[in-house]
């Protein structure tokens, strides 16, 4: 898969995992396992982008004894998700296209 498109799903994905509640970095890709694979290295990379692009913040709190940040999606994160959504319509019709078979066969 082209690297940014898979940057791009990626994005949205870790996005998905934090819509109906703040979550930490084990847990959404604990969460995010049954669909994607993603290392920590490359989920943190994607978190710090995200947080840059204020479409998430970070909130650090002491959970057993240590800190841990949990992040919260933004408007801007609710937003993207949206148009993720409508793009994801195009892309589907493309994909059909790409796919129908020759109907000269």
């Amino acid at each position: 898969m082209d690297i940014q498109l898979k940057r791009g799903f990626l994005e949205i994905c870790v996005l998905a995992a934090i819509k109906n509640e703040d979550s930490y970095g084990y847990k959404i890709i604990k969460d995010l396992k049954p669909y994607i694979e993603l290392s920590e290295s490359t989920l943190y990379t994607i978190l710090k982008r995200l947080e840059s692009a204020k479409m998430l913040t970070v909130q650090t709190a002491e959970h057993d004894g240590r800190l841990r940040k949990y992040y919260h999606i933004t408007e801007a994160g609710l937003q993207r998700i949206e148009e993720f959504k409508a793009e994801w319509k195009e892309l589907i019709s493309v994909y059909q296209f790409v796919i129908k078979e020759d109907d000269h066969e």
